[in-house]
């Protein structure tokens, strides 16, 4: 039964996460919380260690899902059916693109998706940046660790672009975010 609840909730990660990994986490959110494979909390941590590793982050998030519930065969299960719908999409598109790129259908609908997901981006930011700037205690209230090292590290990536033409390199922004983490809360 793990291993087909594997197969249908990374299909449909797959499947329905045009955009990219961050317009995914909505969707990623919703099928690991609706089985019971990760809390809000590892969901944050998991997308911050699949940041600073090699690979995509819904690659990442499936093989440890897929392995933590089944090991192995879980890992391998989970990470193939979160690549299959992208691998037979770009075959399918890579078919076909040669004979509907330049039709002006096509472009308006690719413009607005990317309008959409720039959206959903955004959205993602700003749900993580209040979810982790704040302290679930008996009443919600600001975390000013949090809200000061979320300041700074924006100040640093939008001042890096005033100074150079592509900014700060996002590696050195996760290693300088690292180490504040570590500075402001210790290491654990």
């Amino acid at each position: 039964m793990i291993f087909l609840e594997l197969l249908t909730g990374f299909l449909r990660i797959g499947l329905f996460s045009f955009g990219g990994a961050y317009a995914a986490i909505p969707l990623i959110r919703e099928v690991v919380q609706s089985y019971g494979w990760m809390t809000d909390e590892k969901l944050s941590y998991m997308i911050a260690v699949s940041e600073s590793t090699p690979g995509s982050i819904i690659v990442n998030m499936a093989t440890y899902i897929g392995s933590a519930q089944a090991g192995v065969p879980g890992a391998a299960i989970a990470t193939a059916a979160v690549i299959l719908p992208a691998f037979l999409i770009v075959v399918l598109i890579t078919a076909l693109v040669k004979k509907v790129i330049q039709n002006e259908v096509f472009q308006s609908v690719l413009d607005g998706m990317k309008a959409c997901m720039t959206g959903v981006i955004l959205a993602t930011g700003a749900y993580m940046i209040l979810t982790n700037c704040t302290v679930r205690t008996p009443a919600v209230s600001a975390d000013a660790a949090a809200v000061v090292l979320t300041a700074v590290l924006a100040a640093i990536y939008f001042g890096s672009r005033k100074v150079r033409r592509n900014g700060i390199s996002p590696i050195v922004l996760i290693c300088l975010a690292g180490i504040a983490g570590v500075a402001a809360y210790g290491w654990k």
